[in-house]
């Protein structure tokens, strides 16, 4: 009895294969039910051009020879029930796209796709109160909670921030790049500053790449979190 209710565990254990495609970079992992990586985080580099062609081809190459029986996929933009609205920092052909369908037709394993924020904030909010989450990396993204509620699709990073340009324009990694990082810092403070004015949010998380780029003091509420949050995030998709 005791190795048929064993077997009963293992037969109901659900590998996700956790998917993030980003401007610079698309990375797997596999989680067990509890959200625990499997295997190793494995990344190439965004294609480039980044068309859904080439990112679902690099996906299949990344996804060879690991076990799995569903997938989450973070998407750097609006995505509706699995289908790509916008696509800002990738390819204007992904705009359409039914990104879960291609999927499940190529990997014969139901998925779901979700905004890259989104899932980074479902892999960092502790479910109380207002919660925001902002990935600084090639874009801006965002992402806001209410006690563990998501409010899907927020995006902040195409909103106007300062001079007439957008929280993207200013914090992205092309402004990073062109500005230095005491002014991007600087202006870092300053959209926090903002946001916390207008969400009136009790905590704020910080992930995505350039996260590293930042030396300052941040206020008491607000933390950086790690970049594999995003992957982390996945399993949280399938708790219903």
């Amino acid at each position: 009895m005791i190795l048929a209710a064993d077997q009963q565990v293992l037969v109901q254990q659900q590998l996700t294969l956790a998917v993030d495609i980003g401007g610079s970079g698309v990375k797997v992992m596999v989680l067990d039910d509890q959200g625990n990586p499997t295997t190793e985080r494995d990344r190439v580099p965004t294609p480039m051009p980044a068309t859904p062609e080439a990112v679902v081809a690099a996906i299949l190459e990344l996804t060879k020879d690991k076990p799995f029986e569903r997938v989450s996929v973070g998407f750097p933009g609006v995505v509706r029930v699995g289908v790509i609205e916008t696509a800002a920092n990738l390819h204007p052909s992904w705009i359409g796209f039914d990104l879960a369908a291609t999927l499940t037709r190529y990997l014969g394993k139901p998925v779901r796709v979700a905004n890259d924020a989104d899932i980074q904030g479902l892999g960092a909010v502790s479910g109380i109160g207002v919660e925001m989450v902002v990935t600084l990396g090639t874009g801006f993204g965002s992402a806001l909670f209410v006690n563990g509620k998501l409010v899907p699709n927020l995006e902040m990073g195409h909103h106007p921030f300062r001079k007439g340009e957008t929280y993207e324009q200013q914090l992205g990694r092309a402004a990073l790049d062109v500005v230095g990082k005491k002014r991007w810092n600087e202006r870092l403070l300053k959209a926090i500053a903002i946001l916390n004015h207008l969400f009136n949010y009790d905590s704020l998380y910080i992930g995505g790449g350039n996260t590293k780029k930042i030396d300052v003091v941040l206020p008491s509420n607000v933390q950086i979190i790690p970049n594999i949050t995003g992957l982390l995030g996945g399993i949280t998709l399938w708790r219903d």
